[in-house]
């Protein structure tokens, strides 16, 4: 089910109770980019720490905003053996614009690509999607309402503003008191907007939100004071409701966090970026207080993607790049449980869920015997345990981050050094060329005529080693850091020196009168 701006305030009850009652969330976010294009020391690299990682994909994440999110909830059905039901909803979301909140943001050429070749619908995103803020932007938005000082600040916004109270200007001009108007074509927020904009610069209407649009009434001083402080739509309550309607898919992301039901995704690192950024707070700079965050919202996360990678290496699984083709394994007779696992009962078109398929797995090897008895969530659970909060990180020095404790230390290859001759002024773009077409390397350079290689492969590392053995002018080696490091080697260069002349004092000072 397609969700926009116009439906999605009617399904939020629905919403909320599914969440409540679910056993997991399974969560997948499009956006308008996923990387900036970085260059130099800030391009994302093998050789990153994840904390070095973190702040350069901090930048990109800044810089696009979501477009998209898929939801399904999954519950298993009471009295039911191994059996779940799935709802699904695609989310259209679109910054809110409101007040002094006017987001800018970039659309990578790439995405866009992809969002056209599975028919993303940009009407819906665009015209329709449901607004958001982070916390911080609620509270100035919050401050600002209830204090006065709300203002319109779009160029737009301001236009339909003006045409709006000109309009009602004129019509009150004739109108009696009692007598009423209907500006049609304005719902949402923007609706909240308008009346807001009305009841302060008008002190002779009063405004009412109905199915065909804001209708406007003429009334006097005294029944709008009344009006304003004694009936249901009183000032205070109705500030509310703006901010509950400017705040959209934000008041659904703090029911997920309240919930606190373990939330699967694929390669969800930037998903949890990105849901940090744009609904939570702005990514602070710190790692540490990232993960800190992010394992606070969410104490439960599995990540299939690093779930996959062990099992797809010890069941000799075909290779896969995507989810999609995860699942088609999954479903396919290469699976020794694709007969036995848990039943889905599908409440939306989509039908293609991978974690219960891969825990089924997972407990069938632990038990031994298929079909294993009595499966429930609860044991599938237990058996993702040495996964949970294990989020897969793609190119860095470590493969996944671990937000429940410390990260666990990098499992890559080891570091190759190059050392060349005879080809000066030569480049880490130039080193990289050289050896793709034998292997994929990072290169970084280390001195003038010395470069670090290091790839996620060990086949790769040990053929570039075999077929340069013995080169004449391209030296590479294991890199050992006491050994090769132009700091380490600067010490000892200095502590030679300084030893040098303490021994030279010495032999001098004793030969001396």
């Amino acid at each position: 089910m397609d969700v926009g701006a116009d439906e999605f305030e009617e399904s939020l009850p629905l919403l909320q109770e599914l969440v409540q009652e679910a056993d997991f969330v399974g969560l997948d976010i499009e956006f308008t980019g996923l990387r900036s294009n970085l260059s130099g020391p800030q391009q994302i690299s093998l050789f990153d720490l994840p904390s070095e990682w973190y702040l350069k994909t901090r930048q990109s994440v800044q810089q696009f905003t979501i477009c998209q999110i898929g939801l399904s909830v999954f519950s298993a059905i009471e009295g039911e053996a191994n059996k779940y039901i799935a709802h699904s909803c695609n989310f259209f979301l679109f910054p809110t614009t409101f007040g002094i909140l006017d987001s800018e943001f970039s659309f990578q050429a790439s995405s866009v690509q992809f969002l056209n070749q599975y028919g993303f619908n940009y009407n819906k995103f665009l015209k329709n999607g449901i607004p958001y803020m982070n916390e911080e932007q609620e509270k100035k938005i919050r401050h600002d309402i209830l204090t006065g000082n709300w203002r319109v600040r779009s160029s737009p916004d301001k236009d339909q503003i003006k045409a709006v109270i000109d309009k009602v200007t004129r019509w009150l001009d004739l109108a009696k008191e009692g007598d009423w108007m209907t500006l049609p074509g304005i719902a949402g927020f923007q609706a909240f907007e308008v009346q807001l904009v009305l009841r302060q610069a008008l002190p002779d209407i009063w405004t009412v939100l109905k199915d065909e649009g804001v209708v406007v009434k003429k009334v006097s001083k005294q029944h709008r004071w009344y009006l304003q402080n004694t009936s249901c739509d009183r000032e205070s309550c109705w500030k509310e409701k703006i901010l509950l309607s400017a705040r959209g898919f934000s008041v659904f992301f703090q029911m997920l966090v309240k919930a606190q039901k373990p939330l699967v995704g694929h390669n969800m690192m930037m998903d949890l970026l990105h849901l940090h950024e744009k609904f939570f707070r702005p990514l602070p700079e710190s790692y540490d207080q990232f993960k800190q965050n992010i394992h606070s919202l969410f104490p439960v996360l599995i990540d299939t993607k690093n779930v996959t990678k062990d099992i797809w290496k010890e069941m000799n699984f075909p290779r896969v790049s995507n989810l999609s083709e995860v699942y088609e394994v999954l479903n396919s007779d290469l699976n020794p449980t694709k007969n036995s696992g848990p039943e889905i009962v599908h409440a939306s078109r989509c039908e293609k869920y991978v974690l219960l398929k891969v825990a089924h797995l997972l407990l069938q090897k632990i038990h031994g015997i298929d079909p294993v008895p009595e499966s429930s969530f609860p044991q599938y659970l237990d058996v993702l345990a040495p996964y949970v909060n294990q989020v897969n990180l793609i190119r860095a020095g470590v493969p996944k981050i671990n937000f429940s404790g410390p990260d666990y230390p990098s499992i890559r290859p080891p570091i190759l050094i190059l050392s060349i001759k005879r080809w000066p002024g030569v480049s880490e773009q130039q080193v990289y060329h050289k050896f793709q077409n034998l292997c994929k390397f990072d290169v970084r350079r280390l001195t003038r005529s010395q470069f670090l290689l290091l790839t996620n492969k060990f086949k790769d590392a040990r053929n570039v080693l075999k077929e340069y053995r013995g080169h004449p002018t391209l030296c590479i080696s294991l890199y050992r850091y006491w050994r090769h490091s132009p700091d380490v080697n600067c010490v000892l260069q200095v502590c030679g020196i300084v030893t040098a002349w303490a021994l030279l004092a010495f032999i001098f000072g004793r030969s001396g009168p």
